[in-house]
């Protein structure tokens, strides 16, 4: 975990190698122990059975390189503890969406544990001065840092509603993470960042349309927890602090503008907002005849649109912040108008 870009790029080549091999395994125990996402008129796109379990995979790639390379490091101590701070509620949160997808639990324990690991998580980030750009109230850093973990780790959740979207967005948000953070000689961020994206890209040989296995709860809420407090560490050292603030938000723009769609729409239908149904972003491009394959493909695009909005702010925050942020913001308005302009339908998914 040196700070070069060769020894990064091995970081993330190990990971994606790691988890493509891993999840074709994952596929065949889910098919074993009949973990399947089964087709259902009323709730599913697919015509046949999918398996579960590729989320374990992306976990074991995730976890196992990370500690691998900071093990491979002499004193490699307090970079130990900083990464298990990370992985010890990653994987906690993990293990609920395994039994998620096993087993079904219903939406209110799922967000009280998701919130409970929030703050526990929030607490740790504050003793230990790790946000990357605080404010001078502790109890103010500790109500945004909770609710943007559990925002953020609901929001990858819901995303995962096509194949490769949620995979291929979050390498893309992973990616344009590293190249701030490196940039900033963050070693710790820009290592779990490359390796994030590896995990997902390596994953999303097997989960691009048609999707041979799914990431399922598990690989979406760990994903939720590695990119949420990855972006709160993240430490762009520019100025003035609304650009730094911006970037987060910059990344998480177009899973964060899903999430907004889905649950305007559900409110303004009387509808729960926890409750599942075919009105995210995805759907509603697939209403508009694009399928599968050109959704997700519009998906990261839109995700990459926003990330080089962030690169540039954080390369010219002075000159650009302002009129970026600006475009940014007109593009995501017109983003929700667009999308909330096209019809969501009544029958119920699985997000």
């Amino acid at each position: 975990m040196e700070n070069s870009l060769n020894n990064y790029f091995a970081l993330g080549a190990a990971a994606l190698v790691l988890v493509g091999l891993l999840t074709p395994i994952m596929r065949k125990l889910a098919i074993k122990i009949d973990a399947l996402d089964k087709p259902n008129a009323s709730r599913k796109d697919q015509t046949e059975p999918v398996p579960y379990l590729g989320g374990i995979a992306i976990v074991i790639g995730v976890v196992s390189i990370s500690y691998i390379a900071i093990l491979s490091r002499a004193h490699s101590g307090q970079m130990l503890n900083m990464a298990t701070s990370v992985f010890l509620p990653a994987v906690a949160i993990a293990i609920m969406g395994l039994l998620d997808d096993l087993y079904g639990l219903e939406a209110w324990p799922r967000l009280a544990a998701q919130t409970g690991t929030a703050i526990l998580v929030a607490i740790y980030l504050i003793s230990t001065n790790t946000i990357g750009t605080p404010f001078t109230n502790n109890f103010l850093n500790g109500c945004i840092t909770a609710f943007w973990i559990v925002g953020v780790c609901n929001a990858i959740n819901f995303f995962d509603n096509l194949d490769g979207g949620a995979a291929g967005t979050v390498a893309v948000i992973t990616i344009f993470l590293f190249l701030i953070s490196f940039q900033t000689h963050q070693i710790l961020v820009s290592a779990l960042a490359i390796v994030t994206a590896g995990s997902t890209l390596g994953f999303l040989f097997w989960n691009r349309s048609p999707a041979r296995i799914y990431m399922g709860d598990a690989g979406a809420l760990f994903l939720g927890i590695i990119v949420s407090v990855l972006t709160i560490r993240l430490n762009p050292g520019i100025t003035p602090r609304a650009a730094s603030l911006a970037i987060p938000l910059l990344l998480m723009a177009v899973p964060i503008l899903d999430t907004t769609v889905a649950v305007t729409s559900r409110i303004h239908g009387g509808i729960s907002p926890l409750q599942g149904g075919r009105d995210h972003l995805s759907h509603r491009l697939l209403r508009l005849g694009l399928g599968k394959r050109r959704s997700a493909l519009a998906l990261w695009s839109l995700t990459a649109i926003f990330g080089a909005f962030a690169l540039i702010i954080y390369r010219k925050p002075e000159m650009l912040a302002a009129p970026i942020a600006f475009v940014a913001t007109a593009l995501w308005t017109l983003l929700l108008v667009f999308f909330l302009r096209i019809a969501s339908v009544d029958a119920t998914a699985t997000k």
